[in-house]
């Protein structure tokens, strides 16, 4: 594979994933993700069973909410003349994809838990980690995309990532 094309296609993807709705979709992703998983464990239920039952509500529940912002989207641009009929709709509530896909490293955790990749036991800190650092990478990227220097991008996505240990503490608490 040529070093251009490569070049090129690491620039195409920072270009999508510095879009507002996707920005939006992973962070409001990676905190879902983390506040489900601190949900569903607070009872201290870790069996592969529980892991894979976490799984399935993690993605319903970011389906759901998904279909629920793309909806409230098409509601409050339902004057808008150039956001009308029913393709018009079906591509807004398909444009809220970026929020189920920053599920998919809690979903891949808990369903290698649930099928004895990894130990199931604990798997949530794991979890938290995670979410923690993609919380730190999206507001880095947020911040370049928007023109900031290294410095400042590191220091918000800082800032972003304190915004996950919040619900890992809150987790903690809540035990």
């Amino acid at each position: 594979m040529p070093r251009s094309y490569l070049r090129q296609s690491v620039r195409a993807l920072r270009r999508c994933a510095a879009r507002p709705h996707v920005l939006f979709g992973g962070v409001y992703g990676a905190v879902l993700a983390s506040s489900m998983v601190a949900a569903l464990t607070e009872q201290g239920e870790t069996a592969p069973a529980d892991r894979f039952s976490s799984a399935q509500w993690l993605l319903v529940t970011a389906v759901a909410s998904a279909l629920a912002h793309g909806y409230a989207h098409l509601i409050a641009l339902r004057g808008d003349r150039t956001h009308h009929g029913v393709r018009a709709g079906v591509r807004l509530l398909l444009s809220e994809w970026p929020l189920v896909v920053a599920t998919v490293p809690t979903l891949v955790l808990l369903l290698g838990a649930a099928w004895g990749w990894w130990p199931s036991a604990g798997v949530e800190y794991v979890v938290f980690a995670v979410n923690v650092v993609l919380l730190f990478a999206w507001g880095v990227l947020a911040a370049r995309a928007a023109g900031r220097t290294w410095g400042s991008a590191l220091r918000i996505g800082l800032a972003d990532a304190l915004l996950g240990l919040v619900v890992v503490v809150a987790n903690a608490v809540i035990k």
